[in-house]
């Protein structure tokens, strides 16, 4: 018993650690929680080796969401994101620190591509988050208006009855 406690905990543990490494696979994504990433240069790692780091994010349906991206580097000159191949929408963005937004309609896995070089050869690291939120879909806004018209409908009867 005290084994497969053991073997669950650091599958827990491994599991929820932040992926090192130049391109980065199966990131597993919850819905309006912010995913973590980071990339660090180690000795034969390769930290944007070839000019692009790509970070796959993965674990959503099919659907529209909006993505929030933030990432912030050290002796990286971060020059481009992408996600699915869609630029974002900057808030804030230079190449070390930067904020945007995506607005975008697919499914899993989400593709995120950093393109830029590492500035220096030692403590070259790069590390950021995504949050992804579900866009809601035309009939969830016709359901609030209708059950709004329908309260002013019950609340306009009390008050003639009141009357």
């Amino acid at each position: 018993m005290k084994l497969k406690s053991f073997v669950a905990g650091a599958l827990l543990a491994a599991a929820s650690v932040s992926a090192f490494a130049a391109d980065q696979l199966n990131i597993p994504v919850t819905l309006g929680v912010a995913t973590g990433f980071s990339g660090l240069s180690l000795p034969g790692d390769g930290l944007l080796s070839g000019g692009s780091d790509v970070l796959t994010f993965t674990g959503l349906a099919a659907g529209t969401y909006n993505v929030l991206l933030n990432y912030s580097a050290t002796n990286v000159n971060i020059q481009t994101a992408s996600l699915n191949g869609q630029a974002p929408v900057f808030i804030f963005g230079s190449s070390f620190a930067s904020l945007g937004s995506f607005n975008v309609g697919t499914n899993s896995p989400f593709t995120l591509t950093l393109g830029g070089t590492p500035t220096s050869a030692s403590s070259a690291f790069y590390n950021g988050s995504i949050t992804v939120t579900a866009v809601p879909e035309p009939e969830t806004y016709g359901m609030l208006l209708g059950g709004l018209a329908l309260m002013g409908v019950v609340a306009r009867r009390k008050a003639k009855k009141a009357a």
